[in-house]
């Protein structure tokens, strides 16, 4: 490992914005085991902060499923913030908050940063909205697999009854939905979505839109990857695509261990280069599918830094890749909460 190159990963935020937990059980964060992040690995990794994400997988649509949703998206948001109040050896702390991310890396602990994904579990009811940032999720993802309320997905589920579009992008919910978060200060998460849902929800929010996990469809030709046009979206108004780790977003037809770190740098590269270095970022989504043959788990979270040093990528850079960027968007959309 090059010396340099490790030097900056520690010494720099290093963020990973979407990682899934286990529910309603499973392996203990703060041992070292099974999950592809644990807070012993995110130690080992030099990874210093972690977006946990609270996810609702999308079911059938009625007011009894939509309870249940938000149900669960409350219980996952309270068991992540809970983890500050479990005894631990490792020094961690819940950050909701940009700067409190930043202090939690000058302190030397670890930063866990709460998140919801499928706005199915808003329902109708846009007041939840606030509920979730009050919990301390950053961002919410507008949709999963599958049109809710809100949006079209870019994975229409036809066992569900949906058809390619439902809302032709958002529905008049959604915008109010994209209203409600700007109010509170959350981010607007595309991933997920469908490209005109992405365009107009673009438009629609005050702050900058970001993808939390997804990869470009110059290289990988996958409904979840954005096209140069969308990038262009994300860059037009200040918004990041956070690369993510998903093998099959970064290689047509490939399996995890086919792929390699070298691949997923390929897609940080066509990204910046079509839209310059302030508008990419970096993620894993791992224990949600995310993994591939040398970024398995977060204990190997240096060798993303290794090859983008090797391929000329200085400290500058690194810390706006590694977070800075999306750290950016994360305080414009602070500034507009009220």
């Amino acid at each position: 490992m090059q010396p340099d190159a490790l030097s900056i990963h520690r010494s720099i935020v290093t963020l990973d914005t979407h990682i899934d937990i286990p529910w309603p059980t499973g392996p203990d964060p703060f041992q070292d085991g099974p999950r592809r992040v644990d807070l012993p690995k995110m130690i080992r990794g030099g990874l210093s902060a972690a977006c946990f994400v609270a996810y609702v997988p999308q079911s059938a649509r009625t007011p009894a499923t939509e309870d249940a949703a938000y149900a669960r998206a409350i219980a996952m948001l309270d068991q992540i913030g809970g983890m500050e109040r479990i005894p631990s050896a490792i020094p961690m702390r819940i950050a909701n908050r940009a700067d409190a991310i930043v202090a939690a890396k000058h302190d030397g602990v670890l930063a866990i940063v709460p998140s919801v994904e499928n706005g199915f579990a808003v329902g109708t009811d846009l007041s939840r909205i606030a509920e979730f940032r009050r919990r301390g999720a950053i961002y919410m993802t507008l949709t999963h697999n599958g049109h809710n309320a809100l949006a079209d997905s870019c994975n229409p589920r036809r066992d569900l009854g949906d058809r390619e579009t439902e809302h032709g992008g958002l529905s008049a919910l959604g915008r109010s939905a994209i209203a409600a978060m700007n109010k509170a200060g959350m981010l607007v998460d595309v991933a997920h979505t469908s490209r005109d849902t992405m365009v107009q929800a673009a438009d629609v929010s005050r702050s900058p839109i970001v993808s939390t996990h997804s990869c470009v469809s110059a290289l990988c030709d996958h409904s979840r990857n954005m096209t140069d046009w969308q990038l262009d979206v994300i860059r037009d108004v200040k918004g990041v695509i956070q690369i993510t780790a998903v093998s099959a977003f970064l290689k047509a037809n490939a399996r995890p261990d086919d792929v390699t770190v070298a691949d997923f740098a390929d897609h940080i590269d066509h990204a910046v280069k079509r839209i310059g270095i302030d508008h990419v970022g970096i993620s894993s989504d791992f224990d949600g599918g995310g993994g591939f043959s040398d970024w398995h788990d977060a204990s190997q979270s240096p060798n993303i830094t290794v090859e983008l040093v090797r391929r000329g990528y200085d400290r500058g850079a690194l810390e706006k890749l590694w977070g800075g960027n999306f750290l950016r968007t994360m305080r414009a959309a602070e500034r507009l909460a009220s």
